[in-house]
């Protein structure tokens, strides 16, 4: 037992793996053993481990300016190139750029910047939240609220109501979707309540509605075919903003640079990034907003005096040095190109495994993806499942993660050749083999 609290962790279980070192798409433990990490680390690892482009710039920027803040007018070059570079890059109109330490803190910030901006131009009325079941936005107290996972929310007591979050539902077809419906109806109903939710709260309250293109934590889910088309026309109609919330999408994850893209979400007011941000060599953030908000925000502060709100580690200059090099490595390798590549052979290949007898459901899109595992007869014998398949994957030298309470998750670095997913086929196979011997002695 260590003195560390260990974070999304049963706290009295003891640690079941050492992670000593990692090259490429594998990491080895304290004991020498060779994982394929099938999840990036926490979705995040997109170049790999020990990528020297990445530590050299760290190394280079730490002997040049190991810190300076962003206070009070201070700045620094390359927190200015990196901000540049991103507002060139996403799909929001001439987006403006805060720094952050990570995705929760960023999700916090757009918060903030929401209030801010309506506060602004005399609408504070309009402050509620839409975020959606079956969503994880992080675990600060304000990104825990907009997060739909009821582990995020239980014993903490969360100010769901003071923060104005309201939910709708979650678009996952395969378990919301009624006897006989459509997916085409399964969406017509969903968005119906999105907007009848709308006119009952009263739409001159709510500021925005908040999704990840395709969620991560929750069990990657993909939205049926229309899905967003529709939401957007809702949000429109009623003056809501949509925000983006793309932690895990952005930068290729899906097979096009952004989430937003990839599944027809167009020009969010408001987007997240964190984790591919920096391939996760770095903790660094960024919360996105329009040119338009920001005017209203820089005008309001201008009367203030000050802009309330900021991190010493904002624009931190190694997390922004990455950062800068991770961006430049995935257009100079032409990374996002090759993620949709791999991506569409990782969803064909997990197609295979379909008819085995312990999944109920294949999903996934680009290089992210996940297999549902038949429901057994309770929730908690579900999940105690699900934990032995993924640590039988370990065992067998891959790492996943159980999410949802029901699946399995994949999420490879965007570097994965054909071979290495070939891999992550071979032992998950072997994995719900040794899984459905292990459901026949329970």
């Amino acid at each position: 037992m260590t003195s560390i609290i260990y974070p999304a962790s049963n706290l009295k279980s003891q640690p079941n793996l050492v992670i000593e070192k990692g090259d490429g798409v594998y990491v080895y433990d304290n004991k020498g053993k060779k994982y394929l990490e099938a999840m990036s680390g926490l979705w995040c690892t997109s170049l790999g481990y020990n990528n020297q482009e990445l530590i050299d710039a760290a190394s280079e920027q730490l002997s040049k300016l190991s810190y300076s803040h962003m206070f009070g007018g201070k700045t620094h070059q390359v927190g200015i190139d990196l901000a540049e570079k991103l507002s060139a890059m996403v799909p929001t109109k001439d987006a403006k750029v805060f720094f952050g330490n990570s995705g929760s803190d960023a999700n916090d910030t757009n918060i903030k910047l929401l209030r801010y901006y309506y506060n602004a131009i005399g609408q504070p009325q309009k402050y509620k939240i839409i975020a959606r079941e079956r969503s994880y936005h992080g675990v600060t107290v304000a990104s825990a609220s907009l997060t739909g996972l009821p582990v995020n929310h239980t014993n903490f007591d969360l100010p769901f109501s003071a923060l104005g979050i309201l939910r709708t539902d979650a678009p996952h077809y395969y378990h919301g979707a009624l006897d006989g419906e459509s997916e085409s109806d399964f969406v017509e109903r969903i968005t119906g309540n999105l907007e009848k939710l709308i006119v009952e709260e009263g739409p001159d309250t709510i500021a925005a509605f908040i999704a990840e293109p395709v969620t991560g934590a929750s069990g990657v889910i993909v939205p049926p075919k229309g899905y967003y088309e529709k939401v957007q026309q809702i949000l429109s109609k009623y003056n809501i903003l949509f925000w983006a919330d793309e932690v895990i999408t952005g930068f290729g994850r899906l097979g096009e640079d952004f989430g937003s893209n990839a599944m027809g979400i167009q020009s969010p007011d408001i987007l997240t990034f964190a984790k591919q941000l920096s391939s996760g060599y770095i903790p660094i953030s960024a919360s996105v907003i329009s040119g338009d908000m920001y005017t209203q925000i820089k005008e309001s502060s201008e009367k203030v005096g000050v802009f309330g709100h900021g991190y010493t580690y904002s624009g931190h200059p190694v997390g922004c040095a990455v950062a800068l090099k991770t961006l430049e490595i995935y257009q100079r390798d032409k990374v996002f190109e090759h993620a949709g590549h791999i991506g569409a052979y990782l969803q064909s290949q997990l197609r295979r495994i379909q008819d085995h007898p312990l999944v109920g459901e294949v999903r996934g899109k680009g290089l992210i993806a996940a297999v549902e595992l038949l429901a057994c007869e309770s929730p908690a014998k579900t999940s105690e499942v699900v934990t032995f398949a993924m640590h039988t994957c370990q065992e067998l030298g891959m790492i996943t993660r159980a999410v949802g309470g029901t699946s399995l998750a994949f999420c490879p670095p965007l570097i994965t050749t054909k071979s290495e997913i070939d891999e992550i086929i071979f032992i998950l196979e072997k994995a719900l083999d040794k899984t459905l011997d292990y459901m026949g002695k329970i």
